[in-house]
C-alpha cells in the first residue's frame, strides 16, 4: 500500500505542477498570442492532461478501485467516484489531445486553445483541490 500511495502522491506532485503552468495561459489574449506561445500552451495541455488521468489511475487504485489502465476507462470510473464532476470536460480533452497529435489543423489547434482558457483549465484546477483535499 505505501508504494501506491506514494505514486498517486508524486504523480500528483507533477500534474500539480503542470497545472500552475498551465494557469499561464489565462494571461493572454487568443488575438494578441503568437502561434509559437498558443503551440508552447498547446504542449502544456497535453503534458498536464497526460499527468492528470494517470494521477486519476493511480488514485483510484490507491482507493482500491481497478480500471482499465486507457484514459477513457479511467475518465469514466473517476466521474463515477465523484472525483471529477463534469467527465465530458475529460472526454473533449481526450478528443482535443487526440486530434492534436494526429494532425495539424490550423483551426482546431485554435478552437484547443481556447478551450483550454475556458474550459479545460478549470477541469484540471478542480482536479487538483479534489486530489490536495486528500493529501490530509
Amino acid at each position: 500500500m505505501v508504494n501506491e500511495d506514494i505514486r498517486w502522491i508524486q504523480r500528483f506532485q507533477n500534474f500539480s505542477k503542470a497545472c500552475i503552468l498551465l494557469a499561464e495561459i489565462k494571461n493572454y489574449k487568443f488575438e494578441d498570442t503568437t502561434p509559437i506561445i498558443r503551440e508552447g500552451f498547446i504542449q502544456r495541455f497535453e503534458i498536464t492532461f497526460e499527468l492528470a488521468w494517470k494521477t486519476m489511475k493511480d488514485y483510484l487504485e490507491f482507493e482500491g478501485i481497478k480500471v482499465q489502465p486507457t484514459p477513457r476507462a479511467v475518465i469514466k470510473e473517476a466521474f463515477s467516484t465523484s472525483m471529477i464532476s463534469d467527465g465530458q470536460i475529460f472526454i473533449d480533452m481526450l478528443v482535443a489531445r487526440n486530434e492534436m497529435a494526429h494532425r495539424y489543423d490550423e483551426e482546431v489547434f485554435n478552437k484547443v486553445f481556447i478551450q483550454i482558457q475556458q474550459v479545460f483549465y478549470e477541469a484540471f484546477e478542480e482536479l487538483c483541490i479534489f486530489l490536495k483535499s486528500k493529501l490530509v
